[in-house]
């Protein structure tokens, strides 16, 4: 008999079992929980140390945090889960800062009766991410709540990562006469969480972009270290994003429609969804400003990378004390892209 044995005579049945109150207990239900499942999918020399914390040596550098949580509709939609979101999600936030994301941390929250089968789909497909990555997951918590008090599983996630010293990326940074460009296809994620939450079914498949941006980024800082700004436009899209950026550097911001990269597909969807694409959400794209000089090489340096290979010059930053982000219409007009006055897509990561 070997030592699991010994402390759990019985395997956990992830085929038929569901979650119950006591894997949140703190007792031996909770530990075989985390020993069968969590343990063995995000195996790694940290997580072993099998403490409440993680105990590392910090690289040389600033340290970057960000910690995000997930609570996306449906669970698995195209293109992914709630488990390779919450991974991807936390290591862009780190990686927009220009860092090299290290670790993450993962927070659990399982509502009572939830399928183990579920479960265990979702931590496969979240330690994948994290090994394809080379980000590992190296600490962890659980929690149960009682039936109907929760709806599933939320994860919320937590990156630490390392920039280096001299590198000044940040949303104060846009500076007008800087070009505006974005890495590919905007509202990818949007479309495909929407059209499987309502199960719409169109002739081609949209599936979710979803995608850890860290050695695209690490590509773009290496070649064009002058970056001023790196943002994924997740919630809100890259109208949101922008009008962030515009805000935080009290800039404006001028954008041409027809360049911006926008599926068929996507657009068609939108339309008949009653959706602004600028608005939509994206999981695996980012938005970069840089001094106009420099936009060219940048330019070719993302779009060499396979998450880069639609990128496209798509605005430049002006000088607008009101901070308005603008865009001429592929009709020669001029709209106003707005902040949204509320929420066009609710759960969308």
């Amino acid at each position: 008999m070997n030592v699991m044995e010994k402390r759990f005579p019985s395997r956990i049945n992830f085929r038929r079992g569901q979650v119950d109150m006591t894997h949140g207990s703190g007792g031996r239900a909770m530990a075989q929980l985390i020993e069968e499942l969590f343990v063995k999918h995000f195996d790694n020399d940290l997580l072993r140390q099998g403490n409440d914390q993680a105990l590392f040596t910090p690289p040389a550098g600033r340290l970057v945090i960000s910690t995000d949580g997930h609570v996306v509709s449906p669970l698995f939609f195209p293109g992914g889960d709630i488990g390779s979101l919450s991974v991807h999600g936390t290591i862009n936030d780190v990686a927009m800062s220009g860092a090299k994301p290290h670790y993450l941390s993962a927070g659990f929250i399982l509502e009572e009766g939830f399928p183990l089968a579920d479960l265990e789909r979702i931590v496969t497909s979240m330690a994948k991410a994290a090994r394809d990555a080379g980000v590992p997951v190296v600490t962890g918590d659980t929690k149960v709540v009682e039936r109907g008090k929760g709806d599933g599983v939320f994860i919320t996630t937590t990156g630490v990562g390392v920039v280096a010293d001299g590198l000044d990326i940040s949303g104060t940074n846009a500076r007008p006469g800087d070009m505006i460009l974005v890495s590919g296809y905007i509202g990818d994620h949007g479309v495909a969480i929407m059209s499987s939450r309502e199960n719409l079914a169109f002739e081609t498949q949209i599936v979710s972009d979803s995608a850890a941006l860290h050695g695209l980024v690490a590509e773009m800082v290496a070649a064009v270290p002058e970056i001023r700004c790196l943002r994924d436009p997740t919630r809100g899209g890259l109208a949101a994003t922008l009008n962030e950026i515009a805000h935080q550097s009290r800039v404006g911001m001028k954008l041409n429609e027809e360049e911006i990269p926008l599926r068929g597909e996507v657009d068609a969807a939108c339309e008949l969804l009653g959706l602004d694409p600028l608005y939509v959400a994206n999981e695996g794209k980012l938005v970069a400003i840089c001094p106009p000089d420099q936009a060219q090489s940048l330019l070719r340096v993302m779009q060499a990378h396979e998450q880069g290979r639609d990128a496209a010059i798509i605005g430049a930053v002006v000088e607008d004390d009101m901070g308005f982000v603008t865009m001429e219409t592929g009709f020669g007009g001029t709209r106003i892209v707005d902040w949204l006055a509320g929420e066009q897509l609710p759960r969308i990561c």
